[in-house]
């Protein structure tokens, strides 16, 4: 073998501080198994890339870093689309002769270990359930997810603020439906004012984008009780790392639905871990299998997302490692920020195929040992050209690698087994009961019924009917009701009005009946005074001629009376008198 190229990997990958051991390097047909490729652990959260066309051991590779990260106490995620990562809960087949055969030619010693596993599932079915709220992503996230421009995202941000400032709860995707077609309805709009406004066909695009991620099957991964990631960074008493490994063979026809969760949990991981700076290991290593799904059909604004959380993470302990087929699945501007390579075999079968070759060669260091775009399609399976980043933040000399077999099973788990697996893990209890408290939907729900049965009162529609009317058509029938109620209270007045007007006039009248009475009676009785006047006058005047004749008739008698029996006559005046009074009394 050449000695340039000996010595070269001696110093290129003498460490002196803990490593994840890979493989041996080969040259020209030879094997170098007195030299380790390994990864510092201090470099591991560095990110990395693992690529390579299907069959060529990319799988395999990534159960082999998880297990050894794990052994050297690091926790890892891994995102297992097709199932064929189960086998890392237990010890591989030490009878395996191929395995026996690979190790024997590195000098390595197969030692099978099983790894502390936990498994998670989106939908709850092969593993713990792993759920966000709605909240948890908040508007910006969200808003990438959905794909939404600036003024899409601005409303998205105004329900969020409204529904923090009145205490609605955004748990699940029902309660962002509802909250956005209350505040676009008539009895929300008023509530805007204060926020700003919303237009019909704003509202249209969200809901119909909410209706694309349901179709996903988002509406099982938004909800209670919400993931912690704190759950990801575990470690077992005798130091190993916890293997999260989220299965997604069951909805693995949903790449939305995958893209949109891993987006989240490296955002959560962002928001919640502090700054570490350089650890002697990560906090958390996190694999991507499958990568381009992550990338396919993505949005700019998606895009930049994951670009800035990649390049920010690093601080906080986490490394990413993207795993798919060809360099080029990942966009340039994450490739920029990964420092760890694996590149397996790649094949050249189209123009294109073998555009995409030269351009993965010549993204790799200068090497004067091989021929970079030959050695990519002469590796076999579980060998790859493999370059890290050195303890000093320099890349390592590049070595195509016979990768170690991995300690744990290389297969599926039997699927008794791994259903107890999923039955005894620990996060189970804790996240496997779906709660559903009472949020916006419900309370803006009750709201609206509330406000429903008053509007149905005020319209006098009955309860029943109602609610089979649309919002329109109650308002509608109450309008009526209302302008009915009118109509009634108007007639209602003009017969007040009518019945004050004929009790004035009969008033009146009566009041001039009563005055013309008291004219009668007055008249009458002046009548009668004027007639009891006359009477008393005519009396006296009668009188006054009775006395005069009875004078007259005195004067007459005593004037016929002799002389002298006139002395002997009784007094002239009290004849007269009695005359009179006589005459009156009948004496």
């Amino acid at each position: 073998m050449d000695d340039a190229f000996r010595t070269e990997m001696i110093e290129g990958y003498a460490l002196t501080q803990p490593a994840v051991p890979m493989g041996s390097p080969m040259h020209g047909g030879e094997l170098l198994s007195e030299v380790r490729v390994q990864l510092a652990t201090a470099m591991a959260n560095r990110h990395g890339l693992i690529a390579g066309a299907t069959g060529t051991g990319k799988t395999k590779t990534l159960q082999l870093l998880a297990g050894e990260l794990s052994r050297a106490g690091v926790p890892v995620f891994v995102a297992d689309i097709k199932g064929d990562l189960t086998g890392l809960a237990v010890p591989g087949d030490a009878t395996n002769q191929a395995v026996q055969d690979r190790a024997a030619s590195m000098g390595w010693t197969y030692e099978p270990k099983g790894h502390p596993v936990e498994f998670l599932s989106l939908s709850g079915k092969l593993g713990a359930p792993v759920r966000a709220s709605v909240h948890s992503f908040g508007p910006l996230l969200l808003g990438k997810v959905l794909d939404l421009n600036d003024t899409q995202t601005s409303i998205l941000a105004l329900v969020f603020k409204y529904c923090d400032d009145k205490a609605l709860p955004l748990l699940d995707l029902a309660d962002l439906r509802t909250t956005l077609r209350f505040l676009s309805s008539d009895d929300g709009k008023p509530i805007l004012d204060e926020y700003g406004g919303m237009s019909s066909a704003s509202v249209g695009v969200l809901l119909r984008a909410l209706v694309v991620l349901e179709q996903e099957g988002a509406d099982v991964f938004f909800g209670e009780p919400a993931f912690e990631v704190a759950d990801l960074m575990r470690v077992t008493p005798d130091g190993s790392g916890v293997i999260s490994v989220l299965e997604l063979a069951d909805v693995m026809a949903k790449p939305r639905l995958f893209s949109t969760f891993m987006l989240w949990l490296l955002a959560q991981l962002y928001q919640a871990l502090p700054e570490a700076g350089d650890l002697p290991k990560p906090k958390l290593a996190f694999f991507f299998d499958e990568a381009h799904l992550l990338f396919d059909d993505a949005s700019k604004a998606l895009m930049d997302q994951v670009e800035l959380t990649v390049r920010l993470i690093r601080s906080k302990g986490v490394g990413v490692y993207f795993v798919t087929q060809t360099p080029t699945d990942v966009p340039s501007s994450v490739l920029a920020q990964l420092g760890n390579r694996v590149q397996h075999a790649l094949r050249a079968f189209t123009p294109e195929d073998a555009d995409a070759l030269r351009k993965t060669a010549r993204t790799f260091p200068i090497t004067t040992h091989y021929d970079v775009e030959r050695t990519i399609t002469s590796l076999g399976t579980g060998e790859a050209l493999v370059t890290v980043l050195s303890p000093r933040g320099v890349p390592t000399p590049l070595a195509a690698t016979r990768l170690l077999p991995p300690d744990s099973l290389m297969a599926a788990l039997p699927a008794e087994d791994f259903a107890a697996r999923v039955a005894s893990g620990m996060l189970g209890a804790k996240y496997g009961t779906r709660i559903d408290r009472e949020s916006a939907h419900e309370i803006i729900s009750r709201q609206l019924e509330t406000a429903r049965a008053a509007a149905a009162a005020a319209a006098g529609v009955d309860a029943t009917v109602a609610a089979t009317m649309t919002a329109a058509e109650l308002k509608a029938a109450q309008k009526a009701r209302a302008a009915e109620q009118v109509r009634v209270e108007r007639e209602a007045l003009k017969a007040q009005q009518r019945a004050e007007r004929e009790a004035a006039k009969a008033a009146e009248r009566a009041q001039r009946e009563a005055a013309k009475e008291a004219q009668r009676q007055a008249a009458a009785h002046a009548k009668a005074m004027e007639r009891a006047q006359r009477e008393m006058l005519r009396e006296q005047q009668r009188m006054a001629r009775e006395e005069q004749a009875a004078r007259a008739r005195a004067q007459r008698a005593m004037a016929r009376r002799p002389s002298g029996r006139r002395a002997a006559a009784k007094d002239p005046t009290t004849e007269i008198i009695r005359s009179v009074f006589g005459t009156l009394f009948g004496k």
